[in-house]
């Protein structure tokens, strides 16, 4: 599971949007968006960086990023 620091996202259109930007490279990815955090948290067996290219590719800087 990844932990992801995601600026930008300010509504649910934004998570919708992170949301489906991963599950574009992983679609039985499991994500969760907390907006106020601006934490995303993703179970996939996909690669980090092709994650982060993904939801960076969608407008959405990835300012860091762990696994957990």
């Amino acid at each position: 599971m990844y932990e992801l620091q995601v600026e930008g996202m300010t509504c649910g259109g934004c998570a919708n949007g992170v949301r489906r930007s991963v599950q574009a490279v992983d679609s039985s990815a499991k994500v969760n968006v907390d907006l106020a955090a601006k934490k995303v948290h993703v179970e996939t067996s996909a690669d980090l960086d092709a994650i982060k290219s993904a939801i960076a590719d969608a407008g959405f800087p990835v300012v860091a990023s762990t696994s957990v």
